[in-house]
């Protein structure tokens, strides 16, 4: 288990990054056979726009999100900063980045907002699937230590070694990749059903919200708000927030039948 796949003189192939790009290829794929099903209007020039536009603020949300709970450290090494291909991207920063660019988007060229994101999300998830391979190769996303036969031991040199060593931990980035699995398998199966545009995204909000929060349960490096886990704390609001946004507008109901 190391982090670089590949060292071809000064150039490093890193698993993370390797993953990063199958994910957004994958999901680039599914995303315009999805717009092209749902009549979006959207060519795959357009589509190529939306991807150059959410990568980057994806990421730096990711980033800046991950930073700021962890002022303690990069405020001592600021530089640091800038390492993303040693990880420290949460999730929950890079969705608030991406739903701001679909949001730029769709003004931009004049698409439906909940429709997009509808024919989105399963690319999202299958890629924050993908991307746990990454970590897994990483040692980050670990878990807390554990006697279970299935725990890992990390390289001594990994984020998961340095912080618990010689201990197994669990395999959270498993675990987590398992379930959005299963998330992206229950959103790939309901997007032909003929819900009301919303639906499909704010189920996948809910669905990993809630996936997030058992992973939590067995995660080692999560960030804190205070005493609080702050993936808890967000996941409760995401699965208030869009509760009643289903609730509110009737978004359980076929569109068909509205």
């Amino acid at each position: 288990m190391h982090p670089i796949l590949v060292e071809l003189g000064p150039i490093t192939i890193r698993y993370y990054g390797i993953m990063y790009i199958i994910a957004i290829a994958v999901g680039f794929w599914l995303l315009t056979k999805e717009a092209r099903r749902k009549n979006l209007g959207l060519p795959t020039e357009s589509l190529l726009d939306l991807l150059l536009l959410t990568i980057p603020l994806a990421i730096l949300f990711a980033r800046l999100y991950y930073v700021v709970f962890r002022l303690d450290y990069y405020g001592r090494f600021p530089l640091d900063i800038f390492k993303v291909w040693e990880g420290g991207l949460a999730i929950h920063g890079g969705v608030l980045g991406g739903a701001l660019a679909v949001l730029i988007f769709s003004r931009w060229k004049r698409v439906k907002f909940w429709a997009l994101t509808d024919a989105l999300v399963p690319s999202l998830i299958l890629g924050q699937a993908i991307g746990r391979i990454g970590n897994l190769m990483n040692g980050d996303a670990y878990g807390t230590p554990t006697t279970l036969p299935w725990g890992i031991h990390f390289p001594a040199d990994s984020p998961a070694g340095m912080a618990y060593p010689g201990l197994a931990t669990h395999p959270s980035m498993i675990y987590e990749m398992i379930l959005n699995l299963a998330v992206f398998a229950y959103l790939w199966a309901i997007r032909k059903k003929g819900y009301k545009d919303g639906f499909s995204t704010s189920m996948y909000f809910i669905l990993y919200a809630v996936a997030r929060s058992i992973v939590s349960l067995t995660r080692g490096d999560d960030l804190y708000l205070g005493p609080i886990k702050a993936p808890h704390l967000a996941s409760a609001i995401l699965v208030v927030g869009f509760g009643l946004f289903i609730w509110r507008a009737r978004l359980y109901k076929k569109a068909q039948a509205a």
